[in-house]
């Protein structure tokens, strides 16, 4: 377990805990997460990361999606794959148990729906992943109030419950998506070229395939963690001068780095670390881009830290 705060400017703290799933749960899920903080309100901004399970124990939260629909928190929600940053407002005390779902999980644990189309909502998690996903959420939340069960019973149950729901994938396409990965994880600005040579498919196959499993386009989804990896390794106060000048380098100049990084991670380079911003902070941690390799888009040899 892996146990993290807020900066200390914080008005109360904000604790995560990361939790490794199990051996044979990792292919769906990167990390189990426990998130706590009693502020009455939190007005904060979600970061377009890969989607997530988040059952909320005590409190409830508004995902605004960037020019669309709002969506309220369920005892058990999906947040889908974001293409863009989305401000949240958590009403507090908040308590959530959550896990980050893989692409590859995406397809096993939805029945292989197509991630573009169910892209940026915040939806009851049974209405994707099974009726057992929703009893989940009302079991672990009487485990929290009863005190029967900590954050490791919490991600035990939620294994067993991915356990049962996960359906088998296509094997050639559960080999595309980790292709995608791969070439993710090679560099923060690959080139599309690069991943055709990857896999048996066409350039358009593989456009269709992405989009299906990713949410976004191969050129789209190479920004998108180009910029959250840019940002998570700015936001780290660690982070060596000549990364920094290293992930400068992948933009043309410094107004496309601003706009790109606002756009996925959810405000500018110049905010990261100033800006008391918990759930940003906690989903552009460092530690998720070292530690998911090769499941979705870990950071490039030779960045980030030893």
């Amino acid at each position: 377990m892996d146990r993290a705060q807020a900066p200390a400017h914080a008005t109360a703290p904000f604790v995560i805990e990361f939790h490794h799933p199990p051996v044979d749960v990792s292919p769906w899920v990167s990390t189990f997460f426990h998130l706590q903080c009693d502020r009455a309100r939190i007005e904060d901004v979600q970061p377009a990361t890969m989607p997530m399970v988040l059952v909320v124990l005590e409190g409830k939260a508004r995902l605004q999606i960037r020019g669309g629909d709002a969506f309220d928190s369920h005892r058990a929600s999906l947040i889908t794959s974001l293409s863009a940053a989305a401000p949240i407002v958590i009403e507090g005390p908040w308590h959530a148990f959550g896990a980050m779902i893989t692409p590859l999980g995406w397809a096993a644990l939805t029945g292989a729906r197509s991630a573009s189309q169910w892209a940026n909502r915040m939806v009851e998690a049974g209405s994707l992943m099974g009726p057992e996903m929703t009893a989940l959420g009302e079991y672990l939340a009487h485990g929290h109030r009863t005190g029967m069960l900590d954050t490791a019973g919490m991600a035990a149950q939620m294994a067993r419950v991915l356990r049962q729901r996960a359906m088998p994938v296509v094997p050639r396409h559960g080999q595309a998506i980790r292709a995608v990965a791969d070439w993710l994880g090679a560099s923060l600005s690959p080139r599309l070229e690069d991943l055709v040579a990857l896999t048996p498919y066409s350039a358009r196959q593989m456009q269709r395939l992405v989009d299906h499993y990713y949410g976004l386009g191969p050129k789209l989804l190479a920004h998108k963690y180009r910029a959250l990896r840019a940002a998570a390794l700015l936001c780290h106060p660690q982070t060596p001068a000549v990364q920094i000048a290293h992930v400068a380098e992948q933009f043309y100049d410094q107004s496309h780095m601003i706009r790109e990084i606002r756009l996925f991670a959810g405000c500018t380079p110049g905010q990261l670390t100033r800006a008391d911003h918990p759930v940003m902070a906690a989903a552009l941690d460092l530690r998720n881009y070292s530690a998911i390799g090769p499941k979705v888009a870990a950071m490039p040899p030779g960045l980030g830290l030893p």
